[in-house]
């Protein structure tokens, strides 16, 4: 039997999900498989932002496996969606793609160059492949392959003879208070990343209303396949329904018990879904969430389906820090695919995996990403030794495996931001890189350069797109001659000192010890001296021979760590750049 991990003060957010959605589970379908849901919409680049809304109930879903209960997560690809506008900046998309608007994504051409068979596999191959990479255990559903097959078909003939009770749902919305209008136009006006676009809220259509009354149903036209239809018959007992489209003015009747070219408007096929999967669980935008959007009417229509309206949170929006331009993501938003590149997906985990649902936060492209990698070593170091808080662990366990066993990981993981410099200064250079990493720690030296990977992978690539050219490294092949005749005698008294310790100092540690002493025995303190031990000037001391060292070794004010600077560039050439 599966024991049930009760909730505590100190546990984190994912657990007191985990103890509702069980007991919730339980109460509708005791014995039952828990049922979790996401949604999103391939009608372009699947950001970052959106894959919360994919990793919110994987975490839930994943602590409930992990008691031993049998969970499905499933992942509704909205690909019956139609088209609605051409992205800005998507590489093999021009304006002739306009001509495409009102078809269902799955009937819309790849993009030229693409290995794919239309815009929907083309946007779903890249989210599938990093959704893999993450660790993402769910159960892939494609709403273009559900309605064509006829899955849906009762519930659509239900919907079409109930459409007095759904209109009258989304009328009490249609009128509601401008106070409530307001509210809502502001959450959609904030919603960042334009969230809408890839979850199935943007534009949503209630359903239409021509002469012959209310109809939450859209045909897709039978000759040019868009959905610029309007119903003007439908009779309850044959099913005969009757469409106009005003695209192309065809006009067409049918059976609808029959037919299988359209679809429920998406505040009425969301919650259809919810009661045809019996889901328990999924959460939803700031852009669902406001009075009168979709997850707040169709809390409504589902008790029509027979069904009740999951539990779940508000999610809030994701931002990014610092992406560069040259590497941002196909149409302008970075993806997970892109957040990959550059980071490990136990980083990328950990990140969704310690906020709260509703709390915002940002991720690293720019230089933030090494501090957060600091962060998250100070961390495993902690879960390592036991003196980690209850609450990080559970985070830290959450990022680095799933309940199907741990995510592959580097077996030597060095410092990113030591990594990251080894590949500025060398270019990439395997045989360099080698030796400088094997040079860190004499007393235990790296072999092969797979010993940091994939972190060192991460690294480079972080490097060669992230970095901009005039802030990469480039290491002078000749002494700045003038410099150093122009030096005084404290400034060449501190580059003897610094050449005198070179052999003895010469690891990673040795060398941040060395670096870090010379200002301190130049004012007549122990090398060894703590801060406490130091008045303030030696800081400022410290901070001057940086500058010196760095205008000396690359020609600016700053740049790497200057051990792992000075390990890059090679204890002779080092000689020769401060004057030996």
């Amino acid at each position: 039997m599966p024991i049930v991990a009760q909730s505590t003060e100190t546990t984190d957010w994912v657990s007191r999900f985990a103890d509702e959605v069980i007991e919730e589970s339980e109460r509708r379908a005791p014995g039952k498989p828990v049922v979790v849901a996401s949604g999103l919409s391939p009608s372009g680049p699947i950001h970052l932002g959106n894959l919360r809304e994919v990793m919110t109930p994987h975490l839930v879903a994943d602590e409930i496996r992990r008691r031993g209960y049998t969970v499905r997560h499933v992942l509704s690809w909205d690909d019956y969606d139609r088209y609605r506008k051409v992205p800005f900046g998507v590489p093999g998309v021009d304006e002739s793609w306009a001509e495409h608007i009102g078809k269902p994504l799955t009937s819309v051409p790849a993009p030229k160059g693409s290995a794919h068979p239309s815009w929907a596999e083309h946007f779903k191959a890249a989210m599938i492949e990093s959704l893999a990479e993450l660790g993402v255990e769910y159960e892939g559903i494609s709403q273009t392959a559900q309605y064509t097959s006829g899955a849906y078909r009762e519930q659509v003939l239900f919907a079409m003879k109930h459409r007095g009770e759904i209109d009258a749902v989304l009328e009490q919305y249609r009128t509601r208070p401008k106070a409530a209008a307001k509210q809502q136009q502001k959450a959609v006006d904030e919603a960042e990343l334009e969230a809408a676009e890839g979850s199935g809220a943007a534009g949503e259509d209630d359903g239409s209303s021509g002469s012959a009354g209310y109809f939450p149903y859209k045909p897709y036209c039978g000759r040019c396949g868009k959905d610029f239809t309007t119903v003007t018959a439908y009779d309850d007992d044959t099913t005969e329904l009757t469409y106009t489209c005003s695209d192309c003015g065809f006009t067409e009747t049918v059976r609808l018990s029959e037919f299988n070219r359209g679809k429920l408007v998406w505040k009425v096929d969301w919650p259809m879904r919810w009661a045809y999967e019996g889901v328990v669980f999924e959460p939803s935008g700031v852009d669902h969430s406001s009075p009168g959007s979709s997850f707040q009417v169709g809390g409504q229509i589902v008790g029509i389906f027979g069904g009740e309206r999951p539990i779940g949170p508000m999610y809030a929006f994701v931002g990014i820090s610092g992406m560069a331009k040259m590497s941002s993501s196909k149409g302008g938003v970075p993806t997970p695919a892109d957040a990959l590149r550059i980071m490990e997906p136990q980083l990328l985990r950990w990140l969704y995996a310690r906020r709260r649902p509703n709390q915002s936060f940002k991720i690293a492209f720019d230089q933030e990403i090494q501090r957060l990698y600091d962060e998250w070593d100070k961390l495993a170091l902690k879960v390592a030794d036991d003196s980690a808080l209850p609450g990080d662990v559970a985070g830290y366990t959450r990022a680095t495996g799933t309940a199907a066993g741990p995510l592959p990981s580097t077996p030597r993981p060095l410092p990113y931001r030591t990594l990251a410099s080894v590949a500025d200064i060398t270019a990439g250079q395997p045989d360099q890189v080698l030796r400088i990493l094997s040079d860190l720690d004499p007393a235990d030296p790296l072999t092969s350069v797979d010993e940091v990977r994939p972190r060192y992978d991460r690294a480079e690539a972080w490097i060669n797109t992230q970095v901009p050219a005039d802030q990469r490294t480039v290491v002078r092949t000749e002494p700045d001659v003038e410099l150093l005749k122009s030096l005084d005698e404290q400034g060449q008294q501190s580059l003897r000192l610094l050449i005198e310790g070179l052999a003895e100092h010469w690891s990673l540690d040795g060398l941040t010890h060395l670096v870090y002493g010379v200002p301190k025995v130049q004012a007549g303190f122990s090398a060894d001296a703590t801060p406490k031990e130091l008045p303030p000037e030696i800081k400022t001391a410290q901070r001057s021979f940086f500058a010196l060292l760095y205008h000396l070794l690359v020609g600016r004010d700053t740049g790497p760590r200057l051990p792992t600077l000075l390990l890059a560039v090679g204890q002779d050439r080092v000689r020769t750049l401060l004057g030996e």
